[in-house]
């Protein structure tokens, strides 16, 4: 019987990915699905990540989806941001 060693395993598919526009420190928060790419303002400041997480909290409402699928994998400090659907 061979033995087979194993080198490495395929890549997981990553899932869907959203680019958006962050609007901080909004007067209201909402997603507007009619920009592109999408516009998500939120009313949290754009300090110590606190705008960052608000815009993956109301991303995930918005998209019926529990927070800890989405991550942020681009964009931490710039207003263009990605974002990951697991």
């Amino acid at each position: 019987m061979a033995r087979y060693k194993i080198l490495g395993t395929a890549p997981a598919d990553p899932g869907p990915l959203l680019h958006v526009k962050a609007v901080p420190k909004a007067a209201h928060a909402k997603v507007d699905w009619t920009k592109t790419p999408v516009e998500v303002r939120v009313t949290a400041p754009a300090d110590k990540g606190k705008a960052n997480e608000a815009l993956l909290a109301l991303l995930a409402d918005a998209l019926g989806f529990a927070k800890s699928r989405l991550t942020l994998v681009a964009g931490a400090t710039s207003r263009r941001k990605t974002v990951r659907i697991d």
